[in-house]
């Protein structure tokens, strides 16, 4: 998702504001050109984060192999896991956001513009911080993403490498915080006239709850991570169970709510793709926004799920309020399936990415509840049944959303469109590789195989479920390498101008940002491309439908 920059950002009374080029870019107080940077570097940090779980899973193809050792898996899979959660999928919601809603809400820029490109670059410096662990005498940081003391601690981990990974995940956690605080401000304070609350599209209602959530749980996390940097400077922190209980219930009041960060902006994604490629207003919006808020809400009160092995969480609880969680979610579910259901679908590349999200993540949220059960938990804790859950989460669920939002907005990013035969090779791969890899995981599980282990005797069993896995991994790499070429290709088309051009509003979309060029101009609308009336969350599908209606009217009376 990249648009082509002009040499300058356009002047204010005739004087420049920003120099071109790359300076211009990366100085930029534009949020179109601020989300990019943020999609752009996450998209990076995926390729390089997914190369480690290549090599993870070159090791675990057969029983008792020594491709990698040890030490060198366990910073393998810690920045693997940690790349994912903190360097990719959040910041690429949380840029998707920095984008994206202040074209929805029809506002001209985003509030605090210079607060949020601080944002982007703490968020860099962090990523650049937590990777540079790798070039230090005893590695990366090795402890998983989740860091628990005391083995985290100086004397079992003495590492500088877990050092710039607590300062990197410091970092890039605050940065987060101050783009997502921006788009919250931006949608409380900056939207145009008509467009109430409840006229605000589903994406940006849900940036809305997702910031929320940000500002809300993040600094859980940063207190987390400065408990953490205390312990390794004093040791004898971690000597008392408080302390190291402690930290992980200040974790896991962040790492529950994550989740929905990693989760909500690629459902409100694939929602407005459903909507658009099945011709009609998406279904229940406003139960949709309740069930968004609800979802919220009870996401700071699941988190001591993830501790039912420690004997140190009010299991009965925990497991309530996690399985309360199935009523917003089916809530969400049937606004999708009653979307659709009716509908004269077009099978484009954003609506197949968008469709095989629904039953993917199903599984990932159907295994979420089995894993807020107690009884269940004690059986696959730390097992590879949760390695699946969370990567059919995370992949088969909001990777597929993710994927669903560059093809769908990529036109209006770039003006020109992406290959269609390539977008389809890249699903299909895409959904044999994510199958593959991750589902028999679930038997690995269920069978015993521990998580976070280098390797396995032959006489376990799990050399046939491990080498499918590797295998799906191997198309998952070519799907990546196919979607690379794709955006890569188009866009060299586009320098040469051979590239098929985007037109404003290329799919029949319902919300503002369509209403505009593609790509936008620097303050978004223009008097050749004004806002239409905000009659409703749809917009452009309220225009076309009120001038079909006149057309029709007039040809009656003629």
């Amino acid at each position: 998702m990249t648009s082509a920059p002009p040499s300058t950002e356009e002047t204010a009374a005739g004087k420049p504001v920003a120099p071109g080029g790359w300076l211009g870019w990366v100085t930029s107080t534009d949020h179109k050109r601020i989300g990019l940077l943020t999609i752009g570097t996450s998209l990076v940090l995926f390729v390089l984060v997914g190369i480690l779980a290549l090599i993870m899973r070159a090791q675990l193809a057969q029983p008792e192999q020594d491709l990698v050792g040890v030490d060198t898996y366990n910073q393998l899979f810690t920045i693997h896991g940690s790349g994912m959660i903190y360097m990719v999928l959040t910041p690429f919601a949380i840029g998707m956001g920095v984008y994206l809603v202040p074209l929805q809400i029809g506002a001209p820029g985003i509030a605090m513009p210079r607060l949020t490109l601080l944002g982007y670059w703490l968020y860099v410096f962090g990523a650049i911080v937590m990777l540079a662990g790798f070039a230090t005498p005893n590695g990366a940081h090795a402890d998983g993403w989740f860091s628990y003391p005391p083995m985290a601690d100086s004397v079992h981990s003495p590492s500088v490498g877990s050092d710039l990974w607590i300062v990197g995940v410091f970092l890039a956690t605050t940065g987060s915080i101050v783009m997502g605080w921006a788009v919250l401000w931006t949608v409380l304070r900056k939207r145009t006239q008509g467009m109430t609350m409840l006229r605000l599209p589903v994406f940006s209602w849900s940036m809305v709850v997702t910031c929320l959530m940000v500002i809300g749980a993040f600094p859980a996390l940063l207190a987390a991570l400065v408990v953490l940097a205390v312990g390794r400077a004093d040791p004898s922190l971690f000597v008392s169970n408080v302390w190291n209980i402690g930290y992980q219930h200040l974790f896991w009041f962040y790492g529950h709510p994550v989740v929905y960060v990693m989760f909500f902006p690629y459902l409100a994604a694939v929602a407005e793709v459903l909507a658009v490629f099945s011709g009609r207003r998406f279904f229940g919006y406003r139960g949709t926004v309740l069930s968004l808020l609800v979802f919220a809400a009870l996401s700071m009160s699941v988190w001591g799920h993830h501790m039912f092995a420690t004997g140190q969480a009010a299991n009965d609880y925990y497991s309530l309020t996690s399985i309360v969680l199935l009523v917003p979610a089916g809530v969400e579910y049937f606004g999708m399936l009653g979307t659709i259901l009716g509908g004269r679908l077009r099978f484009r590349p954003p609506m197949l990415f968008a469709l095989a999200f629904i039953p993917q993540f199903l599984i990932g949220g159907l295994t979420g509840i089995m894993v807020g059960t107690p009884v269940i938990d004690y059986h696959v804790t730390d097992s590879y049944f949760i390695v699946a859950h969370l990567h059919y989460v995370l992949f088969a669920g909001s990777a597929f959303g993710l994927f669903a939002a560059i093809y769908f907005w990529f036109p209006k990013v770039s003006g020109v469109m992406l290959s269609e035969r390539g977008g389809r090779l890249h699903f299909w791969l895409l959904v044999l590789g994510t199958n593959l890899t991750f589902l028999p995981m679930f038997a690995l599980g269920y069978e015993g195989m521990p998580r976070r282990v280098w390797t396995y005797a032959a006489f376990d069993g799990f050399g046939l479920f491990n080498l499918l896995s590797s295998i799906g991994a191997a198309f998952l790499a070519a799907a990546t390498v196919v979607f690379i070429v794709n955006v890569l290709w188009t866009l060299r088309q586009r320098e040469h101008g051979r590239a098929e051009p985007a037109p404003d509003d290329p799919w029949g979309a319902h919300t503002l940002e369509w209403a505009t060029t593609s790509p936008p101009p620097r303050h978004n609308f223009t008097p050749e491309h004004p806002i239409p009336p905000i009659t409703s969350f749809a917009p452009l599908l309220d225009l076309r439908r009120r001038r079909q209606k006149e057309a029709a009217d007039s040809g009656s009376r003629s």
